[in-house]
């Protein structure tokens, strides 16, 4: 997931003050199934909610048994407001989300999300937790939508590259919750734990966009 990952992205340069935290030892070299395959990307699984899967996309990373091993479902709305507050576009989720096959992404569940209800679908209970997150101009630029920060992240844009970016409308068509923090053997990182493609939308600087995520996971 280098496009998510790589903090160092050629035209803006994130200061970063990290601390002696972190969650796990994640190293691609020990035992069993890590967060990482290299140094920088991150193993993926396909979640088993949408139908009508339009195939994996080419920057994933998947594990072999990706289905067997998923137990979430991934929703997401987005909403774009003008300036001027107006409401200009919703967009759904339509595709199967990727998730990170690892006790990470419970953790952040049960500990990062807030509050959950158990509802039951086709005879099947789930817990359900509805995130809302609003990202800023910069968190947009750089694609990194943080649910967790360990150490802040400072945006240090050249001139040109400031301009473009308040300047410039942008295509998106990828969302994730990201977790960034400091991994043993790989530094401080920004990992997609839930990731999804939407349909393609084009945002100016002034838009604001928000995120109603909406995720279930088995209980049975």
């Amino acid at each position: 997931m280098k496009g998510f990952v790589v903090l160092l992205l050629g035209i803006i340069f994130l200061t970063l003050a990290t601390n002696s935290v972190k969650f796990a030892t994640a190293d691609h070299l020990e035992s069993g199934q890590g967060i990482f395959v290299d140094q920088n990307d991150v193993l993926m699984g396909q979640t088993k909610d949408v139908k009508g899967i339009l195939g994996n996309p080419p920057d994933f990373h998947y594990s072999e048994n990706q289905f067997e091993t998923s137990n979430y479902q991934v929703y997401l709305q987005t909403s774009i407001r003008n300036a001027d507050g107006h409401l200009i576009n919703i967009t759904e989720s339509t595709v199967t989300a990727a998730y990170i096959p690892h006790k990470i992404t419970d953790y952040i569940f049960d500990m990062l999300m807030g509050k959950k209800e158990i509802i039951t679908i086709e005879n099947m209970n789930y817990e359900k937790v509805e995130y809302t997150f609003t990202p800023t101009l910069e968190e947009r630029w750089v694609g990194i939508y943080p649910i967790f920060l360990e150490s802040p992240i400072k945006y240090t844009l050249q001139e040109d590259n400031s301009k473009k970016m308040n300047e410039e409308h942008k295509d998106r068509s990828k969302w994730a919750m990201h977790y960034c923090a400091s991994f043993e053997g790989h530094g401080f990182q920004c990992i997609p734990v839930f990731q999804i493609r939407i349909p393609t939308m084009i945002m100016e600087p002034s838009d604001t966009v928000t995120h109603h995520w909406t995720i279930l996971r088995d209980l049975d």
